[in-house]
């Protein structure tokens, strides 16, 4: 369950750190407060949400069982032997 918080994590603040290293190579202020006006950081919120959206997105498609089949998860038969997970 933590991977895909921590990819909606990664995503989400992506735009700010491009933004940050933009402002960084072009020895403009990092730290100063025009820099992150607040009309800029709406639209770093606004791409921030389109990354996660998309990233929902692409997760609903293409992720999971392919239609028409079923997933065994793994688990412990009753020999007590370990079964790997499989799709049927």
């Amino acid at each position: 369950m933590i991977r895909p918080v921590a990819t909606e994590i990664a995503l989400f603040v992506t735009p700010f750190v491009i933004y940050a290293l933009f402002l960084f190579a072009t020895r403009a202020g990092v730290l100063d407060p025009a820099s992150w006006a607040l009309p800029k950081l709406a639209w770093l919120t606004i791409a921030a949400l389109v990354l996660m959206i998309g990233s929902f997105l692409v997760l609903a498609q293409w992720a999971g069982v392919p239609p028409g089949q079923s997933y065994i998860p793994a688990h412990v038969d009753k020999d007590g032997k370990f079964v790997p997970a499989e799709t049927r």
